[in-house]
């Protein structure tokens, strides 16, 4: 078993309107966007990162927002919901505010004897936020949020899969180990981590599998301190049978990708460098920021990308 993971890194959805995403995020969730970049992939396209002040592995929700996307069907062999820790007594103030804001498919909900908030993001995303008293991580504070209200960070993500049993298996080689059941749903937890610990499975062996779209995760990353421990887990995931990717580049960490059995994407993420490499901690997310393949383009990006606020 693996102990070099320490909880979640950064989730990764789809979207399809960067400035309502934007709006979404960093007014009505208050986090702060802490990079302004693009898709390595597609540099036509924003990638933008929301978190903490710092961008803290464990707090930080990345998008890509195509303009053009379908909107994604849920199902499984995804990430269900995306599980924000806000403090003790604090949900009644979100659902008011999210009832202001306009936020869709707001709901109370009991889970593993935990209060939560269920709610949709601008595509239909699946978020909640739970009380934890337990949680001490800062949040940030300029949000127009209360600090003693404002989210923590990621609590948790739920996986949807049709059979669950082989990803609990390669979650249990990665560290965790299952802390509580409730009904279809197993609960796994990493021990010694950086406070965004659990992944639920909950297992739908009659549901469709899912269509990435606008409104899907794309990928959960998992997060591990620096460059050294992310080889030695690819080296044990590889040893495993999985087929894993080289290390890439993605200018704040490196990572690497695998698929797991039940069809969700992982990635292993490392800490460094971090969200202040290329801009001072007092400006994150303020400037667009290229990848050095891309920097010839910044002239027709700053021109066409569409305008964001702040």
């Amino acid at each position: 078993m693996l102990d070099q993971i320490k909880g979640l890194h950064h989730v990764t959805s789809m979207a399809r309107d960067a400035r309502q995403n934007n709006d979404f995020f960093t007014h009505k969730l208050g986090l702060r966007r802490v990079k302004k970049t693009v898709n390595f992939d597609a540099p036509d396209v924003y990638h933008l990162y929301y978190g903490d002040e710092a961008g803290t592995p464990g707090s930080v929700m990345t998008y890509f927002p195509f303009p053009n996307i379908g909107k994604g069907r849920p199902g499984v062999g995804e990430v269900g919901t995306t599980v924000y820790s806000v403090p003790e007594g604090t949900l009644a103030s979100w659902e008011k505010r999210f009832t202001g804001e306009g936020v869709t498919n707001v709901a109370r909900e009991e889970s593993f004897g935990e209060k939560r908030l269920a709610f949709a993001g601008p595509d239909g995303d699946g978020f909640a936020l739970v009380e934890d008293k337990a949680d001490g991580r800062a949040p940030w504070v300029k949000g127009g949020i209360a600090a003693d209200e404002a989210i923590r960070g990621f609590h948790s993500v739920s996986l949807r899969l049709k059979d669950g049993g082989a990803t609990e298996e390669l979650l249990k080689f990665m560290g965790y180990e299952e802390v509580d059941k409730s009904g279809n749903v197993r609960r796994l937890a990493v021990k010694n981590g950086n406070g965004a610990d659990f992944v639920d499975i909950e297992t739908l062996p009659t549901a469709p599998f899912a269509d990435l779209g606008a409104g899907s995760v794309h990928h959960v990353a998992f997060a591990v301190e620096n460059r050294a421990k992310q080889l030695e887990v690819r080296k044990a995931l590889m040893d495993t049978g999985y087929g894993v990717t080289p290390v890439i580049d993605r200018d704040y960490f490196w990572a690497i990708y695998f698929r797991t059995p039940g069809g969700v994407l992982f990635e292993v993420a490392t800490n460094e460098p971090g969200f202040d490499k290329d801009e001072d901690t007092a400006h994150l997310g303020e400037a667009l920021k290229l990848p050095t393949q891309h920097q010839h383009l910044r002239p027709y990006l700053e021109q066409h990308l569409q305008k964001l606020e702040g």
